[in-house]
């Protein structure tokens, strides 16, 4: 006894049952409604999206006669007709499928268009389908160019690649073309689960989901994985026998990866790998939950409203978000996808997974990571490139140290020329808040031989924001950022806030800090900034970030001086001697507004 297919005997036999498309679907209806039919579609796709089916559906649209026999031209096929039978049984001698990939030349082809003259047979419209057509060899496109250009009015040509790119624009021109999309996992799930209730058989959603994700968007391989489900699982579809017949990593594994990652544990890294490997659970489809995992953790911490709070570990990811900084979830997912391209070039894939995660660790920003167990992380060997800041002694009479006893790291006597860049720390983004507008440049082109300096008195008259709190604090920050212990989101936050009070108490360093944007005043960035301040100082550091007005910030002294040296670099051109002679040399001349930089 044999039974037919899921993917067969479910295929679908009108419009209305078509999933997924419906972008073509209502295309097709409506030119059918109308009667405004193209000679020729082209249905492009990967495989199993339903090229073949919309293919079958229009021609049993333009065939059909309805149960009657008296009906016409239809978006909604009768399916019990003489026409439309035959058309689902293969038998329609007016609808004719060509395998263009193992019917490729020339000759099969003008074997078929030599037929075309010949009016239909019992239809209405002569259908030629043609399959993959992008198979087809150079002479056998050019040998239908023609006849596809200017068919008669009975003949419909039906074309269908999962390769367009390969098709002759000579071709494309020719045809309306419909592409037909992968279709979403959430989609393919309902669809079995319709399938499976009409065939009385018990499953779970977890199941569904797992064969919907492995479908990757085809429909016919997810009703060929229920197949096989099915009489792997004995009649019933559960969760476990379904992710072992597919070979998908339990998320138990996932969640022990993350939370290793997550207390920076690589010993923990290690056996996780280790027991994948004897497992025998592929290394590549870790890497691929593992990324999947850290897009749903990423949802959870930039748009928790938008996350699907139907998945069975929703907590366990809910829990990993709170424990990563946003920064860090964006980073390892991007290791991880560069991870799955690298695992072909390594000599083992479960040592390229193994590398992947400890490069993970090594690679998290901030700073360095914290130990396992709480503890705080090893100081740095001398000499190791971290410079510190010398400690401010206490006072020896009080408790408290005033902050008018704070002392800024000393700078050179002598400031570098304005063409010099003043440091490596670069320049960030502006803040979202009121800032001081950066300094005008003068209308250069419109200068005479002598030229005024009115660039170099407007930085005169805007002097960079100045105090001792914040020569302090800019000082720290540009020792932190030169000795790599701050970057990206904790850089960010140093540079755009503004020291409002400093003190020592009992050997401990108790700073506040003023932050406008409210996306950096969070707690992973104080730690990890308080983290990196204790280090640089050599002594306990206590942050704490207020949200607020910040006026005297290291970037804003970053932005005047920018605007300082700019202005005397435009000076120096305009006083130059050989360019004043020039321009009264040539009337016509003219310095080029903003092309002037400080080197």
């Amino acid at each position: 006894m044999t039974s037919t297919v899921l993917a067969r005997k479910y295929r679908p036999h009108g419009f209305e049952a078509m999933v997924g498309q419906e972008h073509v679907v209502q295309a097709l209806r409506n030119a059918l409604m109308q009667g405004r039919l193209h000679h020729a579609y082209l249905f492009t796709g990967t495989r199993g999206v339903g090229k073949t089916t919309v293919s079958r559906i229009l021609a049993k649209a333009l065939n059909c006669v309805g149960p009657q026999g008296d009906g016409g031209i239809t978006a909604e096929p009768c399916g019990v007709c003489q026409a439309c039978r035959d058309i689902d049984a293969g038998r329609f001698v007016d609808y004719v499928e060509l395998d263009a990939a193992s019917n490729r030349g020339v000759e099969e082809i003008s074997q078929l268009l030599e037929q075309a003259v010949y009016k239909p047979v019992a239809g209405r419209f002569k259908v030629y389908m043609i399959d993959e057509v992008h198979m087809l060899s150079t002479t056998a496109f050019n040998a239908m160019l023609k006849t596809l250009e200017e068919p008669p009015d009975y003949l419909k040509f039906v074309l269908a690649t999962t390769d367009p790119q390969k098709v002759p624009v000579t071709v494309l021109s020719r045809c309306l073309q419909f592409n037909l999309r992968p279709m979403p996992p959430d989609t393919v799930q309902a669809h079995l689960a319709r399938v499976l209730d009409a065939e009385q058989i018990p499953y779970d959603g977890a199941s569904l989901r797992l064969l919907g994700r492995a479908a990757r968007g085809s429909m016919r391989d997810a009703l060929s994985l229920t197949d096989q489900a099915i009489a792997f699982g004995c009649g019933r579809l559960d969760e476990p026998v379904v992710r072992q017949m597919i070979g998908a990593v339990d998320r138990q594994h996932i969640t022990e990866l993350l939370d290793a990652v997550a207390q920076a544990d690589g010993a923990a890294v290690v056996r996780g790998v280790a027991g994948l490997r004897r497992a025998g659970i592929s290394a590549s489809g870790t890497l691929e939950e593992l990324a999947t995992a850290l897009q749903t953790m990423a949802v959870w911490q930039l748009a928790p409203g938008a996350a699907d709070g139907d998945q069975p570990d929703e907590a366990a990811w809910r829990d990993l978000a709170a424990r990563f900084a946003p920064d860090e979830t964006q980073l390892f997912y991007s290791l991880c996808l560069q991870a799955r391209a690298e695992l072909a070039l390594a000599p083992d894939e479960y040592g390229a997974l193994q590398m992947t995660l400890l490069r993970v660790l090594a690679f998290r920003p901030g700073g360095l990571p914290a130990q396992p167990g709480g503890g705080d992380p090893p100081p740095k060997a001398p000499g190791s490139g971290a410079r510190r800041i010398a400690p401010e002694p206490a006072a020896p009479s009080a408790d408290s140290q005033p902050v008018a006893t704070l002392r800024a790291t000393p700078r050179p006597e002598a400031s570098p020329p304005p063409w010099v860049d003043a440091g490596p720390m670069s320049e960030p983004e502006p803040v979202s808040e009121p800032v001081r507008e950066p300094l005008a440049a003068p209308h250069l082109a419109s200068q005479t031989a002598h030229p005024t300096v009115a660039t170099a008195a407007a930085v005169v008259a805007h002097p960079a924001p100045s105090s001792p709190l914040g020569d302090a604090w800019a000082a720290l920050v540009r020792d932190m950022v030169q000795a790599g212990l701050i970057g990206a989101l904790v850089r960010e936050t140093a540079m755009q806030s503004h020291c409002t009070a400093h003190e020592v108490q009992a050997g401990v360093s108790h700073w506040q800090l003023c932050v406008a944007r409210e996306s950096l005043c969070t707690d992973a960035h104080r730690e990890r900034l308080e983290h990196a301040m204790t280090q640089a100082l050599g002594q306990p550091v206590r942050l704490s970030l207020v949200k607020g007005e910040a006026s005297d910030t290291p970037a804003l002294r970053e932005q005047a001086e920018r605007a300082r040296r700019q202005a005397a670099a435009e000076q120096l051109i305009q006083e130059d001697v050989t360019v004043r002679k020039l321009l009264s040399t040539y009337p016509g001349a003219r310095i080029v507004p903003d092309s002037i930089r400080p080197l």
